[in-house]
Order: C-alpha cells, then structure tokens, then sequence
C-alpha cells in the first residue's frame, strides 16, 4: 500500500475541495486510471423511497457517460443490500456471481470483473463504490485493499453530497416560502418601494445617496408613519453593509428594566429568569445596520451604554465580565424633539453630539401633496395583490378626498384608509369616502349673498398655496416674537413639529430672524 499513499492523499484533497460527488468523482477519475486497470467507476445511492439504485457519480476511462441512471430492484434485493452495507464488507465479483445476481450492483450490460465497497455515513445514507476492470484485466489483493482505503473519502464526499443536497432543497422551500409571502403582501420584492423618490422626497433621497458610504451615525427626524424605516433601510442598501443584517428596535416598545439585556444579551444567572445566554440586538446587527426607532424614549442610564458603543464598539453584556466589540452602523429616529429634551435634561448632549452627525429630515404627508396621486396608486395595487381583488385606481375625485385630509398618521395611516377602502368596494371600486369616514358633499343652490361675495372674490387673484402658507407662518413668528421652540414658539402655536416649521421655512426663504431683536439661534 505504500506505493498508494501519494494517490489516496491526492484522492483525499479533492474530497475537500468538492463538495458536489460527481465533481470530485470526475476531478479523481485521471488519477485513479493512471495507477489502477479500472475503466469505470460508480458511486450508487440507495433509493428507499423508490426501491432503486440510482447512480449519483460515474466516471469512465473514455469520458462517456452511464446510460443507465437508475434501476429498480425488488424489496428482497433492496433488504440484502442494506444488510451487506452494515457488514461493511469490500468484495470482488463479476455480474454473472450468484451474489450479483442478487443485487443489480451494475447497471446493464456491464459484465467485467468489479470491486465492490459499502459507502454508510452518520447521515444513515447507503450505497456502495464500484470499481470495474478493464477488459481482459483482473483485480489484486493490493487493489482490494486500495478499495478498502478508499472507502473513507468516497464517504465523506457522499455525506458532503447529502448536505449540498439537503442545503438546495431547503433553499427552494425558503424561496418558494419567500413568494408566497410576497404575494400576499402585495410585492414584487422585499425591499421597499420609495415613493416620490423624484419628487417630494428628493430632497432627502440626495441626503441618502451622500451619507450611505459614510458609515456615520445618521438621525432622521419625522412624523409618526412618515417612513423613517423605509429610509432607514434605503441607507443600508445603499451603503457597504448591504450584505449584513438589518435590524429595527423600537426602543419605546421595550421596557426599561429589559433594555440593557434587550440591546447588549445578558449571561446565563444574571438575572431570575436568564436560564441561557442571549445576544443583544448590537450582536446580531454585527457588520450590518442597527435601526435605533423611537431613540428618545430611551431611559438615561440606558443613553449611558449607547453613548459607550458609538465611541469604540464595546460592551459588555449583563451579568458579564468580557468586553466586547462590534462593528455595527447606527441609524436613529424619532417624532420628539431631542433639542428641547437635551435643554430639558431628559436627553444627554454627550449621546445628542454622537447621534446627529448627520441628521435627515422627513416631510410629512401634508407636505407633499404632489406625491399623493402616486402613492394611492401604490396602495390601492398592493391592496388588489393582499386581498386578491381586481385591479383598483383611485379616481381623481379619490385623490381630492385624499389631499383635503391632514393625516396625521401620515404614509402609514394612508395605506391602512386605501386597504380600507378596498375592502369597502369589495372589488368593484375605493370607497375612499367611506374609508375616511367623511359623507358625499351636499349640492345646495347658491344664496343671494353667497353669490355677491363669489363675483367679488373672483375679481381678485388667487394666492398660491405657498403664499398662504408663507404668510401664516409670517403671522405666528410675529405672534410669538421669531421663537420656533418651546410651549410659547411658533411650531406649538401651529401644532406642528418644530423641524418640520424649520424645513418649511427654509423652503419657503423665511428669514426667522428678522422677527426678533435678539437674533439669537432658536
């Protein structure tokens, strides 16, 4: 055997290297015919389901091809197989061997001189070697003994085979899985669909695009359901961590005395009812994005630890006495105004200064009127899809209804009216009236009066919307002396938030300033 062990210990890398057995039986199959008089060789699997024996690996000296695939074999046959595989024994015999008989080794046709080896794994998986002569040659004991040796690696790659096999099938369920989900949900794909990308929000698509290779810390500011998520994830896939996880926390919905085990794991014992160890949201999010959602609601002791891991990646877990480190992008959000709650106390300027290196602001869906025939649009297909309903487009006396309406749970209030509406048409149309709980104008006739002040409203031009809006706003700052912020400033006294008061100013060139003496920063 010595003079083999340079063959098997080639034999042996090319069962690392492939995975795939018919790969690796094709890699060997130059190297085996230049040292052995063989001119064929089958790796054969044992099909229980099918009662048959199905060729998985073949290589022959001339490079063609086993006709024969598979072939069938009684119960009988099948059982005194399996029975010969547990014995593990190597033996040498011809088709026309009585033993043969019994067992169809080879496929038909086949009638040279064979060795034949058990192949069994952890997996239970059988089947056997075969290795046929070439005519007018015959078997040694050393070859016998070569087959003995080489057994082991032609079971490791079987096994691997198995797994390979395994690994795809469970691949197809998880994407036929992954249709299904997206047919129900309406899309095409997982990512998300931005909507008024070129319009209402390029602004912040062009903030997007210049922070997504960046890898800093970004902080979105928007309203309730203004999509802070949809351009959080829009951040991730455009940046270098698009291969890595994506993970959202709302860091409101976790409550305080769990949010240090919740964002950093804790050991096993740390606290009653840690019966095992469990790794943070910072540890899965390892080499991804880790979407912070409602960042102001955190607690201050836990802005503490936070502040710790966007300065140098460490932590520790609760309960644990090892540091840690990660490499993982934060993206924050929040509805609240983190200014005023630095000033207030509730917030740490420390974690303030660290979070907004680069802060994005979201309109609301009042402020883009422009993108709401698009974005009915889109809700009304992804409705059609959800409930398996015909096609449904909003009309324009849809949209109208649609932008007379404030939304004050902005994008995700608006899909929840057009499902809503959806269902109330039941297939035929959107009841985008009923679904916002709003009756049909009444037609009246016109009074005397109303008819006088129509002719003399009509001798006058019409002010744009951002003519109205620009003096409104004018109004409040002169009302409250040019302060923004705060219970006394112009964004309370209009009921909105005060970066959305600020984007509109700046949109609209309103100089803040020159409403007040002082001229100091609001």
């Amino acid at each position: 055997m010595q003079r083999f062990m340079g063959l098997l210990l080639e034999v042996w890398r090319e069962a690392c290297q492939h995975f795939d057995i018919a790969e690796f039986t094709a890699r060997i199959m130059p190297l085996l015919t230049a040292r052995i008089p063989i001119e064929l060789l089958l790796v054969r699997r044992v099909d229980l389901r099918r009662t048959a024996l199905e060729t998985v690996a073949a290589g022959c000296r001339d490079g063609t091809l086993v006709a024969e695939a598979r072939s069938s074999c009684s119960t009988e046959q099948l059982e005194k197989l399996l029975a010969w595989c547990r014995r593990g024994e190597v033996r040498l015999f011809r088709n026309d061997d009585p033993f043969g008989k019994k067992i169809p080794f080879l496929p038909k046709g086949v009638n040279a001189e064979a060795l034949i080896g058990p192949l069994c794994s952890d997996y239970g998986t059988m089947g056997f070697l075969a290795l046929v002569t070439s005519p007018g040659e015959n078997f040694s004991d050393v070859h016998e003994k070569l087959v003995v040796e080489l057994l082991h690696p032609f079971r490791a790659a079987l096994a691997n085979d198995r797994r390979l096999r395994e690994m795809a099938s469970q691949q197809e369920a998880a994407e036929a899985d992954r249709e299904a989900l997206l047919a129900r949900l309406g899309r095409r794909e997982i990512s998300e669909t931005i909507v008024g990308a070129e319009s209402g929000l390029k602004q912040v698509m062009d903030r997007v695009k210049l922070v997504a290779h960046a890898d800093v810390p970004v902080l979105l500011f928007g309203e309730t359901g203004s999509g802070k998520e949809v351009i959080a994830r829009a951040i991730h896939t455009r940046s270098d961590r698009e291969s890595g996880p994506f993970l959202r926390v709302n860091c409101g919905a976790i409550p305080p005395e769990l949010i240090d085990s919740e964002l950093f794991g804790h050991e096993r014992g740390s606290f009653t009812g840690a019966v095992g160890t469990r790794k943070g949201w910072f540890e899965r999010a390892d080499g991804g994005t880790l979407f912070l959602d409602e960042v102001g609601e955190l607690p201050l002791a836990a802005q503490v630890r936070l502040l710790r891991i966007l300065q140098d990646g460490s932590f520790e877990r609760v309960g644990g006495q090892r540091q840690l480190t990660v490499d993982v992008r934060v993206v924050a959000a929040t509805n609240r105004d983190l200014r005023q709650m630095v000033s207030e106390g509730r917030f740490r300027d420390d974690l303030w200064y660290r979070l907004a290196v680069f802060p994005i602001e979201l309109p609301a869906l009042r402020e883009r009127p422009e993108d709401m025939p698009e974005l009915a649009a889109h809700f009304a297909l992804r409705a059609s899809r959800r409930f398996g309903l015909p096609l449904l487009v909003p009309t324009p006396t849809d949209v109208l209804l649609l932008l007379a309406y404030d939304w004050p749970g902005n994008i995700r209030e608006l899909a929840s009216v057009i499902n809503r509406a959806a269902l109330l048409g039941n297939g035929k149309c959107l009841e985008t009236a009923k679904a916002l709980g709003a009756s049909p104008p009444e037609l009246h006739a016109p009074s005397r009066e109303a008819r006088a002040a129509s002719a003399v409203d009509e001798s006058k031009p019409l002010k744009t919307l951002d003519d109205v809006v620009r003096d409104h706003i004018k109004e409040a700052l002169r009302k409250t002396r040019g302060q923004v912020e705060g219970p006394t400033g112009a964004a309370h006294l209009l009921g909105i938030n005060p970066h959305t008061l600020r984007g509109r100013m700046r949109k609209l060139k309103i100089d803040w300033q020159s409403y007040r003496g002082d001229h100091r920063e609001v």
